[in-house]
């Protein structure tokens, strides 16, 4: 089993854009929404995801805050194509940014589509309680609010909001 340790911070200028050394295009989608979670029919989201040429499903459990676990398994990307088209709420497309700082590799997702506009920034850490050196274009904390995920953004995108 996958333990991920994560925070996530909304972007607040693109001072982050100097310091990326790689860009992905990603594709994601969701089996199951935010209802059957919140009506706790189901523990976990299901994701699809094409990461370049490269795809994934993805397990992760329903836990707010920035501990969750997480099974990730790579797919054929045919498979992933097909397995997107049967996904419920719509469909994620962004860019993802690798920044390095203060020791850290940091995803910054620029949305795209229906989310155009947002731009979130995480990191992966060891434990819960590691110290790190947050950027100064990661601005309010946003790792307990649902409405931040992926997951809720499939369903309830940033530009209903």
């Amino acid at each position: 089993m996958g333990i991920e340790i994560e925070r996530k911070f909304l972007v607040t200028n693109d001072d982050w854009r100097a310091a990326a050394h790689a860009v992905i295009p990603m594709a994601q989608g969701y089996i199951n929404d935010t209802a059957a979670m919140d009506s706790g029919a189901q523990k976990a989201s299901v994701r699809v995801r094409i990461q370049g040429d490269a795809a994934y499903l993805n397990i992760k459990s329903r836990e707010l805050g920035h501990t969750r676990q997480e099974f990730d398994y790579p797919i054929p990307v045919g498979d992933a194509r097909d397995l997107l088209a049967l996904c419920v709420g719509g469909l994620i497309d962004k860019r993802r940014h690798l920044v390095h700082h203060g020791g850290l590799l940091w995803e910054v997702d620029e949305f795209l589509g229906d989310n155009a506009g947002l731009v979130v920034a995480e990191v992966e850490l060891q434990s819960a309680d590691q110290a790190f050196d947050r950027p100064g274009w990661a601005g309010a904390e946003v790792t307990d609010e649902l409405r931040y995920y992926n997951l809720a953004l499939a369903s309830h995108p940033y530009s209903r909001w």
